[in-house]
């Protein structure tokens, strides 16, 4: 299921979401507060709400909450979460409404007993599976389509956890990213596209870590290992083999999200076997090599335009400055003053450096242009600023498309790539110039083989699959039981 939200117009933040942030840890006897430090570096990617599952001799024991991992876990809190296996979560909606009862991870018991898992993603097909589900007894509580893997698991007819986990997987189609943990197991699941990254690390002690970015590893000296693979299920207990893996029967060629790289990943980590960071740059380079033009500084919109504007700056020969400054400090509501101040919301988060933009003929790099309202208020800024020309620089491909793979996006046709041309945008935002990175420049960065494995639907239209192929596909599977 996709919802199609972001914040107001109004409010300063025309950007994507950064979907979810998930993390697994099993052998550590610290497991909840590594778990909490792995969260606080996953924070961008969800900050709505946050939980950590643990289990021990009672068996699973949780503590979720609306709010930052900061605000919502505290030293005694933690103390509370004994146990050296942990799975942890923190949140942007994609699905149901920012409430308690959606924070994960979910718990579950059934007849052989507890389990809970934590989510990236989205499910295609949630609307049809939960209908089903529902004619059939199921009774769903939250409203986010994580709900739906624990009512499959639940009515699995399979002898396991680990078969049934399996089971429901099969059956699911879309984006996800998954962690579950039941008796002394710790499951890491990733969907056979590979929409969204998983990755798993090692403690000096053995611990083996999940989490959706390298950067949660190393904040707790953990060493990375590999990427779980597209379509993967690796289980970790305390026998014998430590981990074992495995694969689903789906085996399509990976269709990661190329967003991560440009927009949602931290720089310092490693997603998709790539360095956020040199990827980035490598954006501005070529940037600068298709959309040249005579200026005499390069900045930022700060902060997922840095890396790609230092990329820039560097081809083009040209200084790269602090253009503009944002305030991690700002939330999304403020009280306004009476005397209502004009883009009061982008002023309150990015303030221009005058010194650097007086009289200047201005670069300015972002990573994308969503609805067009605050790259509008950003060169107006500059302008205001003093700056001499304003040339808007996107480090990736207009986006024309909504995303259906666990990525925050407004409706297609709220996107300004989809009803405006280039010059149209350029006159809309009022720059001088405007240009976006070219899709075939894109795919150079990764050259002709890795290239195929991302997705570029927000920026083509053409999804690797679809609600209507899901519902087809379910058909067929069910016309060959019924044959049988």
């Amino acid at each position: 299921m996709i919802t199609a939200q972001v914040a107001n117009e109004d409010d300063g933040e025309d950007k994507l979401h950064e979907e979810c942030g998930v993390v697994g840890i099993h052998g550590d006897p610290e497991a909840s507060r590594l778990s909490y430090l792995a969260l606080h570096a996953l924070q961008h990617r969800g900050q709505e709400g946050a939980g950590i599952v643990t289990v021990n001799h009672k068996g699973l024991e949780s503590i979720t909450g609306v709010g930052l991992v900061s605000e919502v876990f505290t030293e005694s809190k933690l103390n509370t979460l004994p146990g050296d296996i942990a799975i942890g979560h923190v949140r942007y909606s994609t699905s149901g409404a920012s409430m308690l009862k959606n924070v994960q991870p979910f718990i579950a018991t059934c007849k052989l007993g507890s389990l809970a898992v934590a989510h990236n993603g989205n499910f295609l097909n949630y609307k049809q599976l939960k209908r089903k589900l529902e004619e059939n007894g199921s009774i769903f509580i939250a409203s986010s389509d994580t709900e739906l893997v624990l009512h499959l698991i639940a009515k699995s007819k399979a002898k396991t956890f680990l078969l049934r986990i399996i089971d429901a997987c099969e059956k699911l189609r879309g984006a996800f990213s998954m962690v579950f943990v039941f008796e002394d197991k710790l499951v890491a699941v990733r969907d056979p596209f590979g929409f969204r990254p998983l990755v798993m690390g090692r403690r000096s002690n053995g611990a083996v870590v999940f989490a959706s970015e390298t950067c949660a590893l190393d904040l707790i000296d953990a060493r990375y290992e590999r990427e779980v693979c597209p379509g993967e299920i690796v289980v970790v207990d305390r026998g014998d083999v430590g981990e074992s893996s495995m694969f689903m029967v789906s085996h399509p060629e990976p269709k990661q999200c190329v967003f991560e790289h440009g927009y949602f990943s931290q720089p310092n980590s490693i997603v998709f076997g790539r360095s956020v960071y040199e990827t980035r740059r490598m954006y501005g380079e070529i940037l600068a090599t298709v959309a040249p033009v005579e200026c005499d500084v390069v900045i930022a919109v700060p902060d997922s335009g840095t890396v790609a504007a230092l990329g820039y700056a560097a081809k083009a020969g040209v200084p790269f400055q602090i253009g503009l400054l944002r305030s991690h400090y700002a939330k999304r509501t403020f009280i306004e003053p009476t005397q209502k101040i004009r883009d009061f919301a982008v002023k309150a988060k990015l303030s221009p450096v005058r010194s650097v933009l007086e009289g200047k003929r201005v670069v300015v790099v972002d990573d994308s242009i969503v609805r067009g309202t605050t790259s509008l208020k950003i060169v107006r800024m500059l302008r205001d600023a003093g700056a001499k020309q304003v040339h808007m620089r996107i480090a990736l491909p207009p986006m024309i498309a909504s995303c259906y793979y666990g990525v925050d996006t407004p409706r297609s046709q709220e996107l300004i790539s989809s009803k405006m041309s280039v010059e149209k945008i350029r006159k809309h935002i009022n720059c001088d110039t405007l240009a976006f990175l070219p899709l075939d420049s894109l795919k150079q960065v990764y050259g002709p083989v890795e290239s195929r494995s991302y997705c570029y639907a927000c920026f083509t239209g053409k999804y690797p699959v679809t609600e209507t192929e899901t519902e087809e596909n379910n058909a067929e599977r069910e016309r060959e039981l019924n044959a049988l």
